[in-house]
């Protein structure tokens, strides 16, 4: 029997298998992807599990699937929609003890999975550092009720950084909700019970302004409730009880009996209904078809794909062995080493201007602050100026994250792809030593001449406009968390003989696009190194000539107008300015430790003045 090419594919396997079965709901969609974990429809996605399988990635894949499948098993959307709050603040605190309850569930029913979302929590607290707060103010209220809801729940100790921020709140949320604190447990299997709850600890804490109306006490409950009595084993026994009592008692009164009769009729009308042709029920309701998907791009909605089932996302460690990844970052270095010096002065040189530009700065002629010794002589000069005082003001570039999204396409092969894993080597140190964090990735296709989607498509009969044409391969060479002495040897992997071939940069953009918005940082840089148009021969051949062009277009133009992250590019050989407002272009690495060096810190340059003045100057000379 072979070996799986990747060892951790059987525990993957074993995983989805296991979250579909612990869900109830086999037609559940598992994937495992580096994007933060989530859950929609019938879809889960869970956190990459890499080849080397640690056991921080194995805990908290199996943390993550218990906690999304029992959600999807123990969760109802309509109810919970019917009980949610307006507010912000009220929705949070709703959805965290939700949360809690459909844990909670899981922990009663089965008790295996307690400590798989032990270990999720565990994971989310340290990476939200929760174990540092030390102040009520800084710690989420709505995460502390939901873990004391949990607790009390399941009498389980919560885990380090999860128990300090529930400590932090627990005196005032026991105070203000301690009555209705106590029904937790009695309320957990009814979820409408439950949300009821939920509101009144909400307005208990001082949120009941945000709550909104309140939901009216309507039959529709009673009868989902019923149903679902009606689907169980021991409802289906007790109604067949009912009707050997009923045989047996022929003096049941006639009002029972109607009674009887009139929900029998009403039961068959629902399922009449359900019956009947789409056409016949009014517009908008109990609709038959599936809702259309989502678009493919928020750029262009008119862009399309054939097919993603094929697209991949994947580290740069899971494509190489350890030792092919050490033997081509050697090979990197080579070309690094008759530039060794060129890179140690612009290292320094961007250093010095990036650390220049994060000194504090001073505001003077104050009315208060610190005495500005610098002024005194004026006073000296006429004692009847009045003294000058000045004050220290931070600048804001330190809380920052810079992603550099490398284009790993065939025509980049040979020196280009050089010239880009040196940039992004002496950009990603550099900025790290200013303690901006750095995100690397990549982007190319699986295959040429579009691999299995383009072989789908011809099996299809080759439908017309059939949209991106090719197997999507976005790689991710450095998080922006993981420091860069870990992903030293990653960037090795563009030397790889075969890793490059097309290139479909607006799904590459979106994609980086989407990981920056979800970060926390207050400015967000997205600096694209590329060698100019997108090309896939797949794609171009049955669509205009213009496809990917016009998406990468709408895609900066969705980039800038949002405003979330700024967009700068590094043309290499190439002038990008056709595509990219802020840019530069490199043709050889020598450039980096000239004139370059003042490009490339003035990309980094908040002041647009002061950025454009050094732009202008550098391309009038």
């Amino acid at each position: 029997m072979n070996k799986p090419d990747n060892p951790a594919e059987p525990f993957k396997k074993a995983l989805a298998e296991a979250t579909k079965t612990m869900a109830q709901d086999a037609e559940l969609t598992v994937s495992y992807s580096v994007d933060p974990p989530g859950m929609s429809g019938e879809a889960i996605r869970l956190p990459q599990v890499s080849r080397r399988m640690t056991r921080d990635e194995v805990l908290l894949a199996r943390g993550t699937a218990d906690a999304f499948a029992l959600r999807h098993r123990f969760h109802d959307a309509k109810t919970h929609a019917r009980f949610a709050p307006q507010g912000q603040m009220a929705r949070d605190l709703y959805e965290a003890m939700e949360t809690a309850r459909c844990e909670a569930m899981g922990a009663r029913e089965m008790p295996g999975t307690s400590g798989n979302i032990d270990a999720k929590i565990a994971h989310e607290a340290e990476r939200r550092g929760y174990s540092q707060i030390t102040r009520r103010e800084d710690a989420p209220l709505a995460q502390a009720a939901g873990y004391i809801i949990r607790e009390l729940a399941t009498g389980r100790d919560l885990p380090k950084g999860a128990a300090n921020v529930a400590n932090l709140w627990r005196g005032f949320v026991e105070q203000q909700a301690g009555g209705d604190l106590e029904s937790v447990s009695e309320t957990l299997s009814n979820q409408a019970a439950f949300a009821r709850l939920a509101r009144r600890v909400i307005a208990d804490l001082g949120y009941a302004d945000q709550l909104g109306d309140e939901p009216e006490e309507d039959d529709e409950e009673g009868q989902d409730e019923a149903q679902e009595d009606e689907d169980s084993p021991e409802s289906a026994g007790e109604e067949e009880e009912e009707s050997e009592d009923s045989d047996a008692s022929p003096e049941q009164s006639q009002e029972e009996t109607q009674d009887q009769s009139q929900a029998q009729v009403s039961m068959d009308e629902a399922a009449d209904a359900e019956m009947s042709d789409e056409a016949e029920m009014p517009e908008g309701e109990a609709p038959l078809e599936p809702p259309p998907p989502a678009p493919h791009s928020d750029a262009d909605p008119n862009y399309t794909v054939y097919c993603t089932e094929f697209d991949e996302e994947i580290r740069a460690e899971d494509l190489a062995e350890p030792a092919e990844l050490e033997r081509l970052r050697a090979y990197l270095d080579q070309q690094l080493e008759p530039l060794k010096g060129a890179v140690s002065r612009l290292a320094n040189k961007l250093q010095r201007r990036l650390q220049a530009q994060q000194n504090r700065s001073w505001l003077f002629d104050l009315e208060e602050g610190t005495l500005d010794a610098g002024r005194l002589a004026r006073v000296v000069a006429n004692p009847t100026t009045p003294l000058s005082f000045k004050q220290e003001q931070d600048t804001e570039f330190r809380d920052t994250v810079v992603t550099l999204l490398l284009d790993n396409s065939g025509s980049m092969r040979g020196r280009p792809i050089s010239i880009a894993a040196i940039c992004a080597d002496v950009l990603a140190r550099t900025l790290e030593r200013c303690q901006v964090k750095v995100e690397i990735l990549g982007f190319t296709t699986r295959a040429w001449k579009g691999g299995q989607s383009r072989e789908r498509w011809l099996a299809d009969g080759r439908p017309q406009s059939p949209g991106r044409l090719n197997d999507l391969r976005h790689i991710i060479y450095k998080g922006a968390d993981s420091p860069w002495r870990r992903a030293r040897e990653n960037l090795g992997l563009m030397m790889k003989e075969g890793l490059l071939k097309e290139n479909i940069d607006g799904e590459a953009l979106e994609w980086a696009h989407r990981r920056m918005a979800q970060r926390h940082e207050a400015r967000k840089i997205l600096m694209v190194i590329s060698d100019g148009a997108p090309v896939d021969d797949s794609t171009l051949s049955v669509n205009p000539a213009n496809y990917l062009e016009k998406h990468l277009r709408d895609v900066i133009a969705m980039v800038e107008k949002k405003k979330l992250v700024e967009l700068i590019a590094i043309g290499i050989g190439h002038d990008v300015t056709r595509y990219y407002d802020r840019a530069v272009t490199i043709t050889d690495v020598e450039q980096l430790a000239g004139a370059i060096t003042e490009q490339l810190a003035a990309l980094f340059e908040a002041d647009p003045k002061a950025r454009a003045r050094v732009m202008g100057r550098r391309r009038a000379s």
